[in-house]
């Protein structure tokens, strides 16, 4: 094997001086470049391409053409290919004593002849040339998508990374050739000029293309193989069904051979003593292990063994396979939750296959920038060929962002370079059509498999609801899918919300208070009836739920109500219940009437609760009022700006309701009935202690609630006297204040601080040194250094 390797090197080393050699001693013929031409080779080394690394797509994407040609133009002209010599692509790098190297593209496709050789690579034969350069040269290279592959553009992208091209080619014997001969074209980056002349060789390939690429100083990085690898997975691993081969070196022990060992020894000296020899009887040990070394074996590695997965039968790909080619594409070292595949034609004609992954977590940071839905997650390919996982204006909203995406068209127009689409149509389509086969997978597992939609809600449920509030077209499809927790369950949908309805109800209840557990939520005053009925409430606690109520406000034609705003109905009111109201507001006119007083700007009125079981008292929103939730939210989104005038009017909107069958609010009544009994003749100690109460009353009613008190300092020196009361504690008995004063001033810096600053001095010192210098290189999301062109 090392044999071997050193021979196929040396084959390879002597080929290329021999062609250099025999360059020189073979007749050529020297073309000049048409104007065209050498403006078009400018414009691709210059300013087409963003990313050098396309020259190995492009290469082998006209190896596959040329492959793909013979095995077409066969299907008529038998003779052309006999149908056993092997139809593939090989790459090679080789690398020189001296650094330099170069790298050999060779595919044994249909092959050019010497007139072929000068019309293909040299000459740009087809109509509409000098218009598309016209627009090269005024920056509208988008408007030429559909020039790609006529004029050989993908060819002159190797002059991005090789001084100079050499193309060995021969076409196979046909009626076309009767006689053929290998040819070579030869040029270099900076000449004007190209050669073609004889291959001195003579037919080496048989039939096919060998371009043999001499690498530029800055582009040695493309004679390791992994490299190479790298950008064949990237792009090309799946665009030919044509093998690709890729030659690799790795180390491998072999077994030192005996006549090694026994050259390594040294010959015995004769010193002229008889040898004394002795039987060395036969062991039972175990044989001792042959010695071995390391050694450089060279092979060929299948770069293409299996076909694009999203090109089979969904039927004959396991889940295994599935979770594999998602962790390899998207770097991902966690497996999917779940997937679809699936195949459609767009409304312009164009099929194609497609797979959506929903990955096992969300990104750390998707919150961290709300408005920022940028992604390469979404990886569109054109015949097999990775083309760009940009979608500029057409990228999948926020909301849906995260999921991840194969596309694979059958044909697109793109631009020159083949990285961006040219359509603009099926952009919006391809988004659209995600969307709705994303909703459709959603909706899919939610009824088949309710375990795993529940793990899809666990991490994606406020990105869903998100989509509900922020997507209007698909606002009731994404809003079917959130679950929300209520006071009797769990994981509960809109849908089934209203299967579980009270007879008569005509309202969806619900209570939101942003950060609160839902248990918290569960024992609000605000619930407390409901609960006690059996009705069942959504708690909300997420910022986003609010918001996704407000634009949804109705579903199945079921208003929603906030159940900490007035308005709430249970929609079994009887006849009994609206005399009894009526009654108990007669009976706690006289408290009514003296609360509105105490209230002040807490509250605009104070009428009798209908929503209360337990507590004494709350203060509820009015119909057009900020419920204590939606202030948070105001107050979070509005920082740093001055709240406006109808907002100030709006959070002023509040209503406190009293319970009449708390027996505080009963003591209460007792109380202000007996003040206005005494008449002008009052007890002002017991009216100020009255007052007092009530004040503590109505703050707690904000707290409880939700609200802010307006002095909390004043609420809880209240607290404090009446706690001092019911132990029979004097109010006015002092606390010892007495506490030790600071230390002296002191205005000396710590040893710290100053070390700290003496070494700031010294780095602005080296900083300022004329010689300093600082580099920076601009890197791709794959980790290599973006080499910058010109852009046109």
């Amino acid at each position: 094997m090392r044999l071997l390797r050193s021979l196929v090197l040396a084959l390879s080393v002597l080929t290329s001086h021999t062609l250099a050699q025999h360059a020189r001693d073979t007749p050529s013929v020297k073309h000049e470049y048409q104007s065209d031409v050498a403006r078009l080779r400018k414009i691709v080394i210059n300013s087409l391409y963003s990313n050098r690394d396309v020259f190995l797509r492009e290469l082998i994407s006209n190896a596959n053409d040329a492959l793909e040609k013979l095995r077409l133009t066969a299907l008529v002209e038998k003779d052309l290919y006999d149908g056993v010599s092997p139809l593939n692509v090989t790459i090679k790098a080789i690398k020189n004593e001296d650094g330099s190297g170069y790298i050999i593209i060779t595919d044994t496709g249909i092959g050019m002849s010497a007139e072929e050789l000068t019309s293909n690579l040299g000459t740009l034969a087809k109509s509409g040339t000098s218009e598309f350069l016209e627009k090269a040269d005024t920056m509208d290279t988008t408007s030429s998508g559909n020039l790609i592959g006529a004029f050989g553009v993908g060819f002159y992208s190797s002059f991005l990374v090789a001084d100079k091209v050499t193309v060995a080619s021969i076409p196979p014997k046909s009626s076309k050739h009767p006689n053929p001969s290998q040819s070579i074209f030869s040029s270099s980056v900076d000449e004007g000029s190209f050669e073609v002349y004889p291959d001195p060789r003579g037919n080496t390939l048989g039939h096919g293309t060998e371009v043999t690429l001499e690498l530029k100083t800055d582009a040695k990085h493309y004679l390791i193989p992994s490299n190479l690898m790298n950008l064949i997975n990237q792009h090309s691993v799946f665009s030919t069904s044509f093998p690709i081969y890729l030659w690799n070196e790795v180390e491998q022990e072999v077994p030192i051979e005996e006549e090694e060992i026994l050259q390594d020894d040294p010959e015995p000296k004769d010193d002229g003593e008889e040898a004394v020899v002795e039987e060395v009887k036969q062991s039972d040990s175990e044989p001792v292990a042959p010695k071995t070394k390391k050694v450089k074996v060279g092979l060929w590695e299948h770069m293409n063994s299996q076909p694009p997965l999203w090109m089979r039968d969904p039927k004959t790909v396991t889940d295994e396979e599935y979770g594999l080619l998602y962790q390899a594409t998207f770097k991902d070292f966690q497996k999917p939750l779940t997937w679809t595949h699936f195949a459609g034609d767009s409304g312009e004609g164009v099929s194609f296959r497609a797979l959506i992954y929903i990955p096992s977590r969300l990104s750390n940071d998707f919150f961290d920038q709300p408005f920022d839905g940028s992604t390469n997650d979404v990886k569109l390919f054109v015949k097999h060929v990775f083309i760009t996982s940009d979608l500029g204006e057409y990228a999948l909203p926020k909301w849906a962002s995260w999921v991840k995406v194969i596309i694979d068209a059958e044909d697109l127009p793109l631009n020159v370079s083949r990285e961006t689409l040219q359509s603009s149509a099926f952009l919006k389509q391809i988004k659209n059509l995600i969307i709705r086969r994303l909703l459709q997978l959603f909706g899919k597992t939610a009824e088949e498999d309710p375990e795993k939609f529940h793990e899809i809600t666990t991490i994606y449920n406020t990105v869903l609801k998100l989509g509900a509030a922020d997507d209007s077209k698909n606002r009731e499809r994404i809003a079917a899918l959130t679950r929300y927790t209520t006071n009797q369950r769990n994981d509960t949908s809109l849908d089934n919300y209203v299967s579980n309805k009270k007879q008569g109800q005509n309202q969806i209840f619900y209570l939101a208070d942003m950060g609160k557990p839902a248990e918290h939520l569960a024992s609000s005053v605000f619930v407390e009836k409901l609960h006690a009925r059996g009705y069942e409430v959504f708690l909300l606690n997420e910022p986003l739920d609010e918001i996704l109520i407000h634009s949804l406000q109705s579903w199945k034609g079921i208003r929603f109500q906030d159940v900490a705003k007035a308005g709430l109905k249970f929609g079994d009111d009887s006849e009994e219940e609206v005399d009894s109201m009526a009654t108990l507001m007669e009976k706690f006119a006289p408290l009514l009437n003296w609360l509105k007083v105490q209230v002040g700007e807490n509250a605009r009125d104070v009428v009798i609760s209908d929503r209360l079981v337990t507590s004494p008292c709350a203060i509820v929103a009015d119909s057009f009022g900020f419920t204590a939730n939606v202030q948070k939210l105001m107050s979070a989104t509005n920082k740093g700006t001055k709240n406006d005038a109808m907002q100030e009017m709006m959070k002023k909107q509040k209503v406190l309701e009293i319970n009449p069958r708390s027996p505080l609010i009963e003591g209460l009544l007792r109380r202000v009935e007996q003040l206005e009994a005494d008449g002008e003749v009052r007890d002002e100690d017991l009216e100020a202690e009255l007052r007092e109460v009530a004040a503590i009353l109505i703050d707690g009613a904000l707290v409880r609630s939700g609200f802010d008190v307006a002095d909390s300092n004043l609420f809880l020196t209240r607290v404090d006297r009446v706690l001092r009361r019911s132990l029979g504690v004097s109010e006015t008995a002092p606390t010892d204040s007495t506490v030790r004063p600071a230390p002296p001033v002191d205005s000396s810096l710590p040893e710290e601080v100053l070390r700290y600053e003496e070494d700031a001095k010294t780095w602005d010192a080296f900083i300022n040194d004329e010689g300093f210098q600082l580099e920076v290189e601009e890197i791709d999301e794959e980790g290599n250094v973006v080499v910058a062109h010109d852009e046109l």
